[in-house]
């Protein structure tokens, strides 16, 4: 029989032993700021501080104007792929919660790190040029997780996961490529996200992204169905067919392009889901989603 002090004893043991086999105590999430103190581009005197509060019945991030990134280090069987999250939030806000950190979890938990980026908002008062902040982040971002992929067990391809304005930005990633090859991803994944340049899509981009009238260059250039080639990075798109915010046919239309060029991709369209629900709900389908994308991650070549 065994005495309860050694029993006690067993079970801190068995504990520890297999906390240690699965890397449960290494694994916790770490956050790291984006750029060195005082070397934040663009950045000018501002007195913008950070705020929680409610937004349309979710939980939102205002005013963010420190970059950082907060690493999900792959759980189990490491597939060795990660994902740099990207939430939504129109330009003005973001939906760090339910599009970024339950996000990460699901995904860390299918074996893939998952980064959240709290990107800057392309706040006026803050910074100099603001159309230009939230794309040298997820640049920096990109960089940053490439440079150092052995630290966080990194082996293998590092794509963008977008959410509405998210997933715009993770579209721009994508094909406004930099010279710096470390600087672009390798795949992204749109969700409920912009590709066209409307009437209503340039107005919102000039009122919340560039606070002025576009020249015609950026005209051009936010022309992204335009910009589709052979050598687009492949792309995952998720939209339901009753999205009231962002038309499904943002995602249709791309994933044309992308076919039109031989571009590998893969699309899930609902009936039923609205804008913005992040995992998804299992009464309308869409919480299938994120298990159909951590599986497509991992088939990517």
């Amino acid at each position: 029989m065994i005495k309860p002090l050694s029993f006690f004893l067993l079970i801190i043991v068995s504990f520890t032993t297999g906390a240690e086999q699965t890397g449960e105590f290494s694994r916790a999430p770490v956050i790291i700021p984006l750029w060195p103190s005082g070397e934040i581009p663009n950045n000018k005197p501002h007195n913008l501080k950070e705020y929680e509060a409610d937004c349309g019945g979710y939980i939102c991030r205002y005013d963010i104007t420190v970059p950082t990134m907060t690493i999900y280090h792959a759980q189990g069987d490491n597939s060795g792929k990660a994902v740099l999250i990207l939430p939504g939030g129109g330009y003005e806000v973001e939906a760090l919660l339910h599009e970024g950190y339950d996000v990460a979890k699901t995904l860390s938990g299918q074996g893939i790190t998952a980064i959240v980026l709290k990107y800057r908002l392309p706040k006026k008062q803050a910074f100099h040029r603001p159309h230009q902040v939230p794309l040298q982040d997820v640049r920096q971002a990109l960089k940053i997780l490439r440079t150092r992929a052995p630290e966080y067990g990194i082996q293998g391809q590092i794509g963008l996961l977008g959410f509405s304005a998210g997933s715009h930005l993770a579209t721009v990633a994508s094909l406004w490529t930099d010279s710096d090859s470390d600087k672009n991803p390798d795949f992204s994944a749109l969700i409920y996200g912009v590709t066209r340049l409307n009437v209503e899509n340039q107005k919102w981009l000039e009122n919340s992204l560039y606070h002025r009238p576009m020249t015609a260059h950026e005209i051009k250039a936010n022309r992204l169905l335009n910009l589709v080639t052979e050598n687009t990075v492949p792309a995952f798109l998720v939209h339901s067919m009753d999205d009231d915010v962002c038309h499904y046919s943002e995602s249709t239309l791309y994933a044309e392009q992308l076919a039109k060029h031989k571009v590998p991709m893969e699309m899930h369209l609902f009936p039923k889901g609205g804008h913005g629900f992040g995992l998804g709900r299992a009464e309308d389908g869409t919480d299938q989603w994120i298990m159909l994308f951590a599986n497509w991650v991992k088939r990517l070549r």
